[in-house]
């Protein structure tokens, strides 16, 4: 999992309400080992024909999206079954970061475990930011998590919550597993501490 702390990349608009899981990585990719590129899977069936061929209106098949590391979604993004696959999909394609209204309750956390940061600013930021960056391809957004703030294309600053721990392990690039890993001397030295005579 890689650090974050900061990021400039380019934005790709997702604009329909309610995006589910099942449209970021359909379920009969879910199935396939870690080990595999989730990202050819991502959006599968809205970025390929029956055929497999692209379909060139999807956002992310144009050449101003085509890079993007951070997606700006519509309300309640995410939602629907619960599946981490959807989220190594977004990652496995370079998406570092997600912004939106509102997100699936388990889809953001999934976020949050896998290296992608997902930011909630109000609906009256993000609805006029969709509308931006479908005008202006390739516009970027700058994301300061160490400030916990996110540079929209017109300079505007917009603070964004995040709940410490969390933070902590995006920044040091590392999942619950690997925090617990990292204490490993305390622990061991806790359970020496509490061994008893058998």
């Amino acid at each position: 999992m890689e650090s974050l702390t900061y990021l400039d990349a380019v934005a790709a608009p997702i604009v329909a309400i309610d995006c589910d899981t099942d449209q970021i990585l359909p379920a009969r990719f879910l199935q396939k080992p870690r080990s595999d590129d989730f990202g050819q899977f991502l959006f599968r069936s809205m970025r390929f024909g029956p055929d497999g061929t692209e379909r060139p209106d999807f956002i992310l098949n144009q050449p101003s999206y085509r890079a993007s590391r951070i997606v700006v979604a519509n309300h309640n993004f995410g939602c629907g079954s619960s599946r981490e696959h959807a989220v190594w999909a977004l990652y496995d394609y370079g998406i570092r970061a997600a912004i939106a209204p509102s997100f699936g309750d388990i889809f953001f956390i999934n976020c949050l475990k896998n290296g992608l940061l997902p930011i909630v600013l109000p609906e009256t930021v993000v609805l006029p930011l969709l509308d931006r960056l479908l005008a202006s391809p390739g516009s970027r957004i700058a994301i300061d998590l160490p400030a916990q703030t996110a540079t929209l294309p017109d300079g505007s600053v917009h603070a964004f919550d995040m709940e410490p721990f969390a933070k902590a392990c995006l920044l040091r690039g590392m999942d619950e597993i690997d925090y617990t890993l990292s204490h490993q001397d305390r622990i061991d030295a806790f359970e020496r501490s509490r061994a008893g005579p058998y």
